[in-house]
């Protein structure tokens, strides 16, 4: 199953994808008397996207039946970040070993390289990245990110896939300037407004065969500036997950970001890009604000 945010009517809605348009959990609701939670973040917090695959799974032809004149065609769709108020982002750093080797670090090769950012850097596809005032340098990095599904600790990895709610693409922003001043200025590095795009659609970890074959490229006006596949992380997205549930709870509608394969300087006017094999496509432009 796939999942988006829409906005209609003025309110961000849950949407679910079917290769013929998008069709809002609220007009299901309304043509086929159910009352499926209406956001995306209630769908994942209420643990309700397993009983909501299913019955897709089981009904999409009745649904499409009965609700073909609902559905919003693709491109007339107007995206919004799937959610903005997870309990927690957590960021991996220096992931891939290539990676490292463009900042001239050493990839963390024992533990993950874990960071987390504030909602408040959230913004959708379409959305503006806005370099601040404060940076010179500021990078963009597509990945890979995680959604958990149901509150989980200590879990292994192998027992990490039934605790997601699915994947993501996701582009993540740095102020690379301030964080070389000093690595203990990472937290700033990463936190400004803008600074963390995700969406446009929630992939099922039941949708993707094998998340280890999936290519993560950072794209910039059109053209890929690095591309790798995930089997090629130092932390693969099971063992991230298992790491992350021994320092704290996760829970549902907690994100995992899982490294970029290369990161891009952004400059006034660039237009970025998340792709991932399978994924819609996640696009935002650039503005800086020391430009206007």
């Amino acid at each position: 199953m796939k999942l988006a945010t829409i906005l209609l009517n003025g309110e961000e809605q849950a949407g679910i994808v079917f290769f013929e348009g998008l069709l809002p959990v609220k007009l299901l609701n309304e043509r086929l008397g159910h009352r499926w939670p209406t956001s995306l973040f209630d769908l994942i917090t209420q643990q309700k996207l397993e009983e909501l695959n299913q019955f897709i799974r089981e009904k999409e032809e009745m649904i499409l039946l009965h609700a073909s004149l609902d559905l919003i065609p693709h491109h007339e769709g107007k995206y919004r970040p799937l959610y903005r108020n997870p309990g927690k982002i957590w960021g991996i750093g220096l992931n891939y070993v290539d990676h490292a080797s463009d900042l001239n670090e050493i990839a963390p090769n024992t533990e993950p390289a874990s960071f987390m950012k504030p909602d408040t850097t959230i913004i959708g596809p379409g959305d503006p990245i806005k370099v601040p005032h404060q940076s010179h340098r500021t990078t963009a990095e597509a990945e890979l990110g995680i959604i958990i599904g149901k509150e989980c600790k200590n879990v292994s990895p192998e027992e990490a896939p039934s605790v997601i709610a699915g994947f993501t693409t996701i582009i993540d922003m740095t102020a690379e300037d301030i964080l070389e001043k000093n690595p203990r200025y990472l937290t700033r590095a990463k936190s400004f407004d803008t600074f963390f795009s995700f969406g446009p659609h929630l992939i099922t970890e039941d949708e993707v065969e094998d998340v280890l074959k999936l290519h993560v490229s950072t794209v910039i006006n059109g053209e890929v500036h690095r591309k790798n596949k995930v089997d090629n992380m130092t932390f693969k997205p099971w063992e991230l997950v298992s790491f992350h549930s021994e320092v704290m709870t996760l829970r549902p509608g907690d994100i995992i970001s899982t490294g970029t394969p290369g990161a891009i300087k952004i400059s006034d006017g660039d237009i970025v890009e998340c792709q991932i094999d399978g994924f819609e496509s996640l696009i935002n432009p650039v503005i800086d604000l020391k430009s206007t």
